[in-house]
């Protein structure tokens, strides 16, 4: 029941982009939703070229890892996440291996996916990247250093209103 609800409704992108040498760039993208048992070929063939266009990567479904660049290994991680169009997608440095113009581009899409409804949980060590969250929580030595939201999440939480201490 726990892998049907991972495979289901959380997205992982990983550092280290775990994506198969023997594997197509498409089948990549694929693999994870195999696993879902009410999605036929045709569907997840649609949703892994979907996924792909978003990232920008839909002109390389038939290379494999090994052909492509880090960046492009990266975009090809992100577009596996998301082609399950996951609840929670947890994200370890999704843009480590990017050019700026690039990580922009994944924190652009990132960003659309939580509008969409996606809670995001991504790890970062880039300044840049992490001011785009509602929240951050500073880890230091294992252990919580400091917490704070976004100045719009604060005030969002108290239109709703949820009192903030300041």
């Amino acid at each position: 029941a726990r892998a049907k609800v991972r495979n289901e409704r959380i997205g992982f992108i990983f550092q280290a982009f775990n994506l198969i040498g023997d594997l197509t760039v498409l089948q990549n993208v694929e693999l994870p939703l195999t696993y879902r048992q009410n999605m036929g070929a045709d569907e997840r063939r649609k949703a892994a070229l979907h996924a792909l266009e978003r990232v920008g990567m839909s002109h390389r479904v038939n290379h494999h890892p090994a052909q492509l660049s880090g960046g492009q290994q990266q975009r090809v991680a992100v577009a596996r996440a998301l082609a399950g169009k996951p609840a929670i997608l947890l994200a370890d440095e999704p843009t480590g291996n990017l050019d700026s113009r690039n990580g922009e581009a994944v924190m652009n899409l990132l960003r659309e996916l939580h509008r969409e409804g996606a809670t995001i949980c991504m790890v970062t060590h880039d300044p840049r990247y992490a001011r785009h969250a509602e929240r951050s929580i500073l880890l230091f030595d294992g252990r919580i250093a400091e917490e704070s939201a976004s100045s719009q999440s604060i005030r969002d939480l108290e239109e709703s209103g949820f009192h903030i201490e300041h």
